[in-house]
């Protein structure tokens, strides 16, 4: 069954806290769920459908449903895929209102890194078992983090294609841009391609402005069906195709380091959309060049 026109995103809202110590985590989400409900113009009973993700404290969505109230709930979905999650939510969002499992879902995301005194790892220590993912009792005695394993990713790329530090910086150099345009932005700088190759190395190739910023915060969605949009007076945004793929370490077979699971998703997407990446126009233009995705 396919999606194509079978929902539409009618409310989106991005928290504005970038550090956020004295607000909980369950309550990020319920501010953004919040937010998200006005920005669409609906309340939270016309809610009948709630996705969230490992970000949601307690039970997942059995905990957020109850905390934020939300009474007339009758399809829940805590799919885990990462930081990919929540849009692989959309889709199932998408998917669920198709098959008349809900009208309006809200979709919400909140964490506070930030307060995190122990950083993103986790695990076991050397000779200790461990209880978190399958490869961590064979990784983690090296000490692997997110820097370390994305400058390997960032390495190989450069062995197999020639990809260069100031190709990489310009990602950061089109951030620093793009928060221009949000007053939330954690770092408002505008950064050059030679400030961030020569910013501290942390792990090679990648440099200090290479790494993301670490922040609290969260955002929220609401996709409804057709009807509902319809009665919205608001932009509507149709969802007209998803796709999702895993890619895991896989214990080092046969492990391409150059490429994420979008290789495989995207295709799907692309095709049931019945556009391709040629139609998608995204531009930024800067003082003396122009970017166009």
């Amino acid at each position: 069954m396919s999606i194509k026109g079978k929902a539409y995103i009618m409310g989106a809202y991005e928290h504005p806290l970038r550090d956020a110590p004295d607000t909980s985590t369950p309550q990020l989400h319920a501010e953004c769920a919040k937010g998200a409900l006005a920005d669409a113009g609906l309340t939270k009973d016309d809610i009948d459908g709630y996705f969230c993700a490992g970000d949601a404290p307690g039970f997942g969505a059995l905990s957020m449903v109850d905390y934020m109230g939300l009474r007339n709930v009758r399809h829940t979905d805590s799919t885990e895929t990462g930081g990919s999650s929540y849009i692989v939510h959309v889709g199932h969002a998408a998917q669920a209102i198709a098959a008349g499992k809900c009208k309006v879902a809200l979709i919400t995301l909140a964490g506070r890194p930030r307060q995190n005194k122990f950083g993103f790892g986790g695990g076991a220590k050397p000779g200790q078992l461990s209880d978190g993912p399958p490869e961590a009792g064979f990784e983690n005695i090296y000490g692997g983090s997110t820097h370390n394993t994305y400058g390997m990713c960032a390495m190989r790329h450069m062995y197999e294609y020639g990809t260069t530090s100031e190709q990489l910086a310009w990602i950061k150099v089109a951030a620093s841009h793009h928060a221009q345009w949000n007053e939330h932005a954690f770092l408002k700088d505008v950064v050059t391609v030679e400030q961030v190759v020569n910013s501290r190395l942390i792990a090679d190739p990648l440099h200090l402005l290479d790494c993301c910023v670490v922040t609290d915060g969260g955002g929220a969605l609401i996709v409804t069906s057709p009807e509902i949009a319809k009665s919205l007076n608001r932009p509507k945004v149709k969802v007209i195709g998803a796709g999702e793929s895993p890619k895991g370490p896989m214990g080092g077979r046969q492990l391409d380091l150059t490429h994420s699971a979008a290789v495989w998703s995207g295709p799907p997407a692309f095709a049931e959309a019945g556009v391709t990446p040629a139609d998608i126009k995204y531009a930024s233009i800067y003082d003396s060049f122009t970017i166009t995705v």
